[in-house]
């Protein structure tokens, strides 16, 4: 039997947590506070710009259906290790050239990284915590998600007096110094379907209607994360008198998603996962909206918090979901569901930098994400319709 010392726990997760702010925060989400700036000192257009945002998610897609095919937790610890390596080697790419055919590379193996951290990193780290007897729960590991965001932010915006090459180079080095802990505090997964305890993991896996309504739901939420995300620092800039604090409120954002997902872990506990998610919906819509309605400082700051907070919490609960369907195998259901949620991603960006370019404002892609959230939080009612449906069929008879 392993033996782990009393912080084995919080080595583990922390290691989590420094690989998604590598594969996620750098390698990923630096892109957004970069993007003005890389527009207007690189000459990247609008339309280019969500374009790139979509080869990014086409290769988090490709990375998904990845994590979904592999069963062999050996192979996908080397992915793993191979991901946090492929994070820096992207971002020092993006400023070695202002070519977009190498953009576009660049962001294609920065999307299969952050597949590989999100997925198959977040899938060996419940693996651990189930094998170890400790709570199935992803939030603290997800913190790491805001973290990352945070951190670009604040990165960007403290480098602003560089230009956008030196930028991309320095976060390079920042993702190198992180990569070596994340490296070394993961374990590699052990070959056993046990806990320590000697209690067997077995696979629970939810009805096809059930995860076909789920995964449509996702759809719908990939949709409403994808065009903040992606834009929220342009949009921000966009609204008169708020053009400096587009970073800042990105920064926000992250800042908001950091503590969110354990919140979202206790909300779940008293209320049920599905009730959770629910009510994140609801929230994300107001999120979305609020940048249209409230064309202030104080309606910019409350939309990223909000935002933050919520679009991480949808993540959090259903890939901890998914985790739970597949003890053995976490990342299988997580790799499916982010199927439907890269999906998503891959044209909402796009259609987005059309709309813009042809209205001059994101507005219309801000409706079409509010829009598809409501459409997801439909789902989500039937998705807990079906749940009670199956919980009273597999209750018992009252006795006579």
């Amino acid at each position: 039997m392993e033996q782990h010392l009393p912080f084995q726990r919080i080595k583990v997760l922390t290691a989590g947590i420094l690989s998604l702010i590598l594969m996620l925060g750098i390698a990923r989400f630096a892109y957004t506070p970069l993007l003005p700036v890389m527009q207007q000192q690189a000459g990247l257009g609008v339309t280019e710009g969500g374009w790139l945002a979509s080869i990014n998610y086409i290769g988090y897609l490709c990375g998904a259906i990845i994590a979904s095919l592999i069963s062999d937790l050996q192979f996908k610890d080397r992915l793993y290790r191979i991901g946090l390596i492929v994070a820096v080697a992207t971002t020092v790419i993006m400023g070695l050239t202002d070519n977009l055919w190498l953009w576009s590379l660049s962001r294609f193996f920065a999307g299969l990284s952050s597949a590989a951290g999100l997925l198959i990193g977040s899938g060996l780290i419940m693996h651990w915590l189930l094998r170890n007897n400790h709570r199935s729960e992803l939030g603290i590991h997800f913190s790491g998600i805001g973290l990352g965001i945070a951190f670009s932010a604040l990165a960007v915006e403290l480098m602003s007096e560089i230009t956008w090459d030196q930028q991309w180079q320095l976060l390079s080095i920042a993702g190198a110094v992180l990569l070596i802990p994340a490296w070394r505090w993961l374990p590699t997964p052990g070959e056993s379907s046990a806990t320590n305890s000697g209690e067997r993991l077995v696979d629970n896996p939810p009805s096809r209607t059930f995860l076909l309504v789920f995964m449509a739901a996702y759809f719908c939420a990939g949709v409403g994360y994808v065009v903040s995300a992606t834009f929220i620092v342009d949009i921000i800039e966009q609204i008169p008198g708020l053009s400096d604090n587009g970073n800042w409120t990105f920064l926000l954002l992250g800042l908001g998603a950091a503590p969110a997902c354990i919140v979202w872990d206790l909300i779940a506990r008293r209320t049920g996962d599905l009730n959770a998610l629910i009510l994140a919906f609801i929230l994300q819509i107001v999120s979305i909206l609020m940048p249209l309605t409230i064309t202030s400082l104080t309606g910019a700051i409350l939309s990223a918090l909000l935002f933050g907070s919520t679009f991480v919490g949808i993540v959090s609960l259903v890939l901890t979901m998914a985790g739970r369907y597949y003890p053995t195998r976490p990342a299988k259901m997580m790799g499916k569901m982010t199927i439907s949620y890269g999906t998503a991603q891959i044209a909402a960006p796009a259609i987005t930098g059309l709309l813009a370019q042809q209205s001059g404002s994101y507005s219309d892609g801000l409706y079409l994400a509010a829009g598809m959230m409501v459409l997801g939080t439909l789902l989500m009612l039937q998705l807990k319709r079906l749940e009670t449906a199956i919980s009273r069929k597999d209750a018992k008879p009252p006795r006579i």
